[in-house]
């Protein structure tokens, strides 16, 4: 049986942690309490002598081929990039939620009206605590569903602030406490494909607290970024545009930057290597294949959100909302635009997985290389 020190060993030494929380999630939950986040965000001992050997925080981990197969089979995932219920683009109906979103508030608006028809008690969800900076938060009521719409910057913040370092990641999988300690059994879980993978891995293995995540909505993830001082620099550089300037971002097939003026400066991601997570590139998830929903904006015309249902049960949430919190894209001009969509998320999908798989080999050659 193999424990969290192989963990650190087999994953974390590499650098291929993605800080998905999964591991610390599944200790906190049942009340072990062996394990922790840092404040970087790494899962580490929080009293050693606590941690009973069971072996389930190795095997949670998205890194790690434990019930693979399993996972594959509960959510009904085929090849090449998970299974395709169908694909469409929706926005919010709302304008005020639009206003605050990223890709037209899609994921916001499906929120609120799961939450309206009480059908959650409550999302696991991330909200701004800085340029840059955001946090797992648990939003119970429909006010907190709404502050935690969109990814930008909040100029009130000023860019003092730029003086730390920021990341784009929210370790959101670790808020499985909070809906342990609150008693909710009806949960929304918005995530990145390592998160969604994780909770769907701990749904296959049948243990806590998987059975009070009620839907999966995946985001569509090209890599999360790490904004440090030299990586701003670099960025601003790159984009030819200055902080002070900077009203909003976005990252869709491109690292999109809008100004105060309205302006939009766009960089491409593949030269952005040099701020992307290191664990990142070894994830071969772009589009959230193990979701019941997947949200993105590549595909998708400025201010609507490309979306993929995946299970029965995402397809039907998502229907039940239109006309109600969402508004549906017209096709009929253009019918053949939903199967133009899925090409685009295909071909980033392939890419991410090819840089993944060549990744992941450069690093067994180095690895081998090493020890001998």
């Amino acid at each position: 049986m193999k424990t969290f020190e192989d963990l650190i060993q087999d994953v974390q030494e590499p650098g291929l942690c993605h800080r998905c929380g999964g591991c610390v999630t599944f200790c906190t939950a049942i009340n072990y309490g062996a394990l922790e986040l840092s404040e970087e965000g790494v899962p580490q001992f929080a009293d050693r002598e606590k941690c009973i050997e069971c072996g389930m925080c190795y095997s949670i981990c998205p890194e790690i081929d434990e019930f693979q197969e399993e996972t594959k089979k509960l959510i009904g995932w085929e090849p090449p990039m998970g299974r395709v219920l169908e694909t469409s683009v929706a926005r919010a109906k709302n304008p005020d939620i639009r206003d605050r979103a990223t890709d037209g508030g899609a994921v916001t608006a499906l929120l609120l009206h799961l939450f309206d028809r009480g059908h959650i008690d409550g999302a696991i969800v991330t909200r701004q605590t800085g340029p840059f900076q955001r946090e797992p938060w648990m939003a119970t009521t429909r006010q907190e569903i709404l502050e935690a719409a969109g990814f930008f910057i909040d100029s009130s913040h000023g860019m003092d602030h730029f003086g730390k370092g920021y990341s784009t990641f929210s370790p959101s999988v670790s808020e499985f406490r909070s809906l342990m300690q609150k008693g909710l059994r009806r949960v929304a879980m918005v995530g990145t494909p390592c998160q969604i993978k994780a909770v769907r891995k701990i749904e296959a293995m049948s243990i806590v607290p998987s059975d009070s995540i009620r839907y999966c909505l995946g985001l569509f993830c090209s890599g999360n970024f790490i904004f440090d001082d030299e990586a701003k620099n670099k960025l601003a550089a790159a984009g030819k545009f200055k902080w002070e300037d900077v009203y909003k971002i976005n990252i869709k097939d491109q690292f999109i930057v809008i100004l105060n003026t309205g302006e939009t400066k766009t960089i491409p991601l593949d030269q952005l290597d040099f701020m992307k997570r290191y664990a990142c590139r070894y994830c071969p998830d772009y589009a959230s294949e193990y979701a019941d929903i997947s949200f993105g904006g590549i595909g998708a015309q400025e201010g609507w959100t490309t979306v993929i249902a995946r299970t029965p049960e995402g397809r039907a949430i998502y229907h039940d909302a239109q006309g109600k919190t969402l508004e549906i894209y017209d096709f009929k001009p253009r019918p053949d635009y939903p199967a133009q969509i899925q090409t685009k998320v295909r071909d980033a999908s392939n890419r991410k997985k090819r840089y993944s798989e060549k990744m992941h080999d450069e690093l067994v050659k180095s690895r081998a290389e090493s020890s001998s």
